[in-house]
């Protein structure tokens, strides 16, 4: 069983990885000021960014869902992860060697069971490449690619191999390395035999599949025998680390791109992808044998950023099934708020096969932005009916109608309503507008008003919706008294410099909110704010780490991240927020007594009503002194 990883080691692995070079290998990242960047979250679905990350404090937080946390917790929660298995990655990455509390430095048995997977699975791909560069058998393999316009350097750039094709040859290799049968067998790389592990590759051109992080996760292989009795492409099987419906061939290669250029090109194979990409069309990714589908529009919303200008275009061959390939991309049309397009190449020709017909500017001509896929879905349903009587007319109407109505944009949608009616042959252009009109009022009112509003700004945090965390009431942040015990805790958490010591003498019972008097408690676990002026990060995962539950400890992630509600943020304000809520406290303090002297009246011990007299007194004074003084009274 894997030791525990060393306390120093996690804190070297937290420290040397910064926080958005890993996220932003999985979503575009854009400035939020204040010295934060945002994106659209992975982890919910959203129409604005309202997931923030902040470089300084290493953490994370998303104002949307409540996911928050530092490096580490980001990569156990987007790929799945364990803890330990988390920080070897990012160790991995940043090449330090951990240590193990039990057991010493970390041996191969000792790895999680993903990490050992991705492993295989480089290892794997390594081989496949050394074979297609130097194995005699490969030739059959270098030949389809030179067929398709694809030369040993292009091989190397997409890491294209070839596995060979006798039964066991990368299983015995792989276990050479140190891997277990059930590790080979658990990573869809072999398959049971009659005599144990056989290889599930051979006889293949091998083209690795990556996941957006970069790592090696599955692979597509394509058929190069005649003897060979299995598909024309076989990938690999769902894994603990591949779903095919999760991951896009090229992501990789393309991510940076995509998010560049905000524009995203969908083709149908490995070789498509290939062919664009050597074309100086990087931004192109293709499914793994499956159909484009909601999974992967996370994945290119992501990048994307759902701006204005975001466009992906698909390349479908023009037959039938290409035709049907289109029609299904636009069920899911409406996921995307980037716009979509359809493009289909003279002769239906794919991508690979126009590079090699008519070269690399062809396939750059190809991919430019030409028909709307809502338009191409509209005419592959208008060419359904015969137009020429009432009947069809109308028929055609009824089912294109509900698609023009699906247009988000409602400039666009009353234009393409028109030229539908053109398509269509009705005179009564004014009819069709009303009736793609009706049809999109009536979907809006099935879904009632629609979703909240996404909170993706800070300011927008101090609206009237009740915000609420586990075990407390709902925190209206209209509310002043919860405002500023809220400014008053982020500035503990973010500028502790100028809060402290002050701010440590403050009793829990001064945050009326359940939720920020939990945070006031967990500040005391971890040593106080004053703890801050020596390491902000390390306070940070001290105080995350101290939270009694999930809740609280994403409550410490959102206010550590949250902008101030400042534009300068100095001493003057942070006394600004102590004196408020300290006030705030000595008036409650001093309600409480004065009723307790009612209660007490003129007939209660002289002794005790003295006492109680007495410590009114001292609160009025000290409640004058901090009107007149400020936080210099405190």
């Amino acid at each position: 069983m894997a030791g525990r990883i060393n306390d120093e080691d996690v804190k070297a692995v937290r420290d040397a990885v910064p926080i958005d070079a890993v996220v932003s290998e999985y979503l575009q990242l854009r400035n939020a000021g204040g010295g934060n960047l945002k994106g659209l979250c992975p982890f919910h679905d959203e129409k604005s960014p309202s997931f923030q990350v902040s470089p300084s404090k290493g953490l994370f937080h998303c104002f949307g869902c409540q996911e928050g946390g530092d490096t580490i917790t980001f990569v156990m929660k987007v790929d799945h992860l364990t803890f330990s298995e988390s920080v070897e990655r990012l160790a991995a990455q940043a090449g330090i060697t951990l240590r193990y509390e039990e057991g010493g430095y970390n041996p191969a048995h000792q790895r999680g069971e993903r990490i050992r997977l991705v492993e295989a699975h480089k290892v794997a791909a390594d081989f496949y490449v050394e074979q297609l560069a130097v194995s005699p058998e490969a030739d059959t393999g270098r030949k389809f690619l030179a067929e398709r316009g694809f030369d040993q350097s292009a091989a190397e750039h997409f890491s294209v191999g070839y596995s060979p094709q006798g039964w066991d040859h990368l299983t015995k290799f792989l276990r050479g390395k140190g891997f277990s049968d059930k590790e080979i067998l658990l990573s869809g790389l072999a398959q049971e035999g009659r005599r144990g592990p056989i290889d599930r590759f051979r006889g293949r051109l091998m083209w690795p599949i990556r996941d957006i992080g970069g790592e090696v996760v599955g692979f597509g292989a394509r058929k190069l025998y005649e003897s060979d009795n299995g598909p024309k492409y076989l990938n690999t099987p769902d894994t603990a680390i591949y779903k095919k419906s999760q991951v896009l061939y090229g992501i990789d290669l393309a991510k940076k791109d995509i998010a560049k250029s905000s524009r995203a090109v969908v083709v149908e194979g490995y070789t498509d992808v290939m062919a664009c990409h050597l074309a100086g069309v990087t931004t192109a990714i293709a499914t793994c044998g499956t159909a484009f589908g909601g999974d992967h529009i996370k994945i290119l919303r992501r990048l994307l950023m759902d701006n204005g200008s975001a466009r992906v275009i698909f390349t479908f061959d023009g037959d039938a099934a290409g035709q049907k390939a289109a029609l299904r991309a636009f069920e899911d049309d409406q996921k995307f708020a980037a716009e979509t397009y359809i493009a289909i190449a003279p002769d239906n020709m794919d991508p690979c096969e126009l590079r090699l017909a008519k070269g690399d500017e062809a396939v750059a001509d190809l991919v430019q932005p030409r028909t709307p896929l809502f338009e191409f879905a509209l005419r592959q349903i208008v060419v359904r009916y015969d137009l020429d009587t009432p009947a069809g007319r109308a028929a055609a109407l009824d089912e294109a109608a509900p698609i023009v109505a699906r247009i988000k944009n409602s400039g666009a949608q009353h234009e393409v309503a028109v030229q539908l009616a053109g398509m269509l042959g009705i005179l009564d252009t004014q009819f069709v507008v009303k009736r793609v009109a009706q049809l999109a009022r009536w979907a809006r009112d099935r879904g009632g008003k629609g979703p909240a509003p996404t909170r993706g700004t800070a300011e927008q945090h101090y609206d009237t919706t009740p915000r609420t965390l586990t075990g407390g009431p709902a925190l209206t942040l209209r509310n002043p008294v919860f405002a500023t015990e809220r400014e008053l805790l982020k500035l503990a958490l973010q500028r502790p410099d100028l809060v402290s010591p002050a701010f440590d003498a403050y009793g829990v019972d001064e945050f009326t909110a359940p939720p920020y008097a939990a945070v006031r408690e967990a500040i005391i676990e971890a040593g106080g704010a004053e703890y801050g002026l020596q390491d902000a990060q390390d306070y940070l995962v001290r105080v995350r780490e101290a939270a009694p539950d999930d809740a609280v400890r994403a409550m410490v992630t959102e206010l550590a991240v949250e902008a101030i509600m400042r534009r300068t943020v100095d001493e003057n304000y942070a006394g600004e927020q102590l004196v408020t809520v300290r006030r705030r406290a000595v008036v409650r303090r001093i309600q409480d007594i004065q009723g307790t002297l009612t209660r007490l009246g003129s007939h209660g011990d002289s002794a005790e009503l003295a006492a109680v007299q007495n410590e009114l007194w001292v609160l009025q004074q000290y409640d004058q002194a901090l009107q007149v003084h400020g936080a210099s009274a405190l």
